[in-house]
């Protein structure tokens, strides 16, 4: 959610390249996914992407596998369940405390990951303390936005 700022372009550009991870659909309500793909493609930070991307109405193609597009305001209202998307990477910045973040699980999500830091969601840092998370956790905050 939050796709297209800085941090969710950044975690999709990378997640797309892991064959372990099965992205399924994205959402951005301020975006329409022609802006979006070309977005995608031409980042002024991180250079060009060097895959394909295409848009077909409401999915983006890229390299050759379909995401679903959405734009919808309210993360409860995103079917995340009807795409089989089980974590949901949250980088609006606008939904950062666990009540908020968790709506995304009204939509069909069983995880989501605050890409900010949260006044109340549990934070881990990789090497500082991701051996303490408990798989029990719904709502967790990676503690930075920082790029």
């Amino acid at each position: 959610n939050g796709l297209f700022g800085r941090i969710g372009r950044i975690v999709f550009r990378n997640a797309i390249e892991h064959n372990d991870v099965d992205i399924v659909a994205v959402n951005d309500p301020f975006i329409e996914p022609h802006y979006a793909a070309y977005m995608l493609k031409y980042d002024s930070t991180h250079g060009q992407f060097k895959g394909e991307i295409k848009v077909d109405g409401n999915n983006l193609t890229v390299n050759g596998k379909t995401i679903r597009f959405h734009m919808e305001k309210d993360p409860a209202n995103i079917p995340w369940s009807e795409t089989g998307a089980y974590y949901v990477v949250e980088s609006t910045g606008v939904f950062t405390t666990t009540e908020k973040a968790k709506a995304h699980l009204k939509g069909g999500a069983k995880k989501v990951v605050i890409s900010a830091p949260s006044a109340d969601a549990p934070m881990f840092v990789m090497g500082v303390n991701h051996e303490t998370y408990k798989s029990d956790i719904e709502v967790l905050s990676n503690a930075s936005c920082t790029t």
